[in-house]
């Protein structure tokens, strides 16, 4: 039996062919370990998205369930509302009445609005003619003042208060008006208005002057210093002259007295004259201010008579009382009022043009 002898690198051909398969396989195992953990971590997330979805699932149902609560109570709300609805269409009257009292409300509309073109028509339905007829009004007040008052001052605004008016139309055709106005304007600045309150309160502090009048007792002059002079140096003459001067301040007889005598006032007779002299005053006073000149005049006159008649001139309180009615009684308290009834008729010719046709309005 012969044995063969190979070579040697056929030798290590066969061990190499047996030893090249190991690798391989270990290699196999290492992706099927691989593959097993990718498979793992595949399936942990697939099951944490399952979870996650479960999750969401669960939120959605819970919010859906909040939703059909939420819906729930609107529909019993509805349900409520459509009860109470129901109870209020129950109380309505039928669709017959309702037909009836839409006519009958139509039909008042209608009433209404012809009834207000009739206002309209007969008031005028813009705000110039109100204007214009306030422009009427203040005239007629104005002439009422001066009549009843002579008020000048009050006249004087209410005049311009018209012309104001008149202006804010920018009307060509109230130019007469205005130039009416303007000449009454112009009467009534030339005109002085009296101080009716000042001489009122003069009169009233005269009149508190005559409750402190009183009837001063007349002195005589005599001649005891002359008497005195005549007699002889004495004891007994000059005692005699002293005694005389002191007698003569009491009683004096004349025995060329022409004059009336006046007799002193004193007691009730005085209260009495104080009174009438007083009432006097205040009726001067009335007169002041009612612009009442002769009433005014004959006041302070038969003031002055008492005052002269009954109380002594002499007095320094009837002396101050005399001038001051003396000047009070040259102080004007009536005005000569203008006449504003021009100014009136203009402004009334003015309103009637304006409501003619064009055609007739013009000249």
């Amino acid at each position: 039996m012969s044995e063969t002898v190979l070579p040697n690198d056929e030798l290590k051909a066969p061990e190499a062919a047996a030893q090249t398969p190991v690798e391989p396989a270990k290699r196999s195992g290492n992706g099927l370990a691989i593959l097993a953990l990718l498979l793992g971590a595949a399936g942990v997330a697939v099951g944490g998205w399952g979870v996650w979805q479960v999750r969401q699932l669960q939120g959605a149902e819970q919010g859906q369930v909040q939703n059909l609560q939420a819906l729930s109570e609107q529909t019993r709300a509805l349900q409520q509302r459509e009860q109470q609805l129901s109870a209020q269409l129950a109380v309505l009257p039928p669709a017959s009445e309702l037909e009836d009292r839409r006519r009958l409300v139509a039909q008042l509309q209608g009433d209404q609005q012809r009834l207000s073109q009739r206002l309209e028509t007969i008031l005028g339905a813009s705000r110039k003619d109100w204007r214009l007829a306030e422009a009427e009004h203040l005239l007629r007040l104005a002439s009422l003042r001066l009549s009843a008052l002579q008020d000048i001052v009050s006249a004087r605004e209410l005049v311009k208060g018209a012309d104001e008016i008149l202006r804010e139309q920018s009307d060509p055709g109230s130019f007469a008006a205005r130039e009416q106005l303007a000449k009454s304007l112009a009467t009534l600045n030339s005109v002085q208005q009296p101080d009716r309150t000042g001489l009122f309160l003069k009169l009233a502090a005269q009149r508190e002057q005559v409750l402190q009048l009183s009837a001063q007792s007349p002195e005589f002059n005599s001649n005891a210093d002359a008497l005195g002079a005549l007699t002889a140096d004495g004891d007994g003459a000059s005692r005699w002259s002293q005694w005389w001067a002191e007698l003569s301040k009491y009683f004096q007889i004349d025995f060329n007295a022409d004059d009336n005598v006046r007799p002193l006032l004193a007691g009730q007779s005085l209260n009495q004259l104080r009174l009438a002299l007083s009432l006097t005053i205040e009726q001067a006073q009335w007169a002041a201010l009612n612009g009442e000149a002769k009433v005014y005049t004959q006041a302070l006159d038969d003031a002055r008579s008492v005052l002269l008649a009954n109380f002594n001139p002499d007095n320094p309180q009837s002396q101050a009382m005399l001038a001051a009615l003396n000047e009070l009684a040259e102080q004007p308290v009536a005005v000569v009022v203008p006449d504003l009834a021009d100014s009136i008729s203009a402004v009334q010719a003015y309103l009637e043009r304006r409501h003619l046709p064009v055609e007739e309005a013009k000249p």
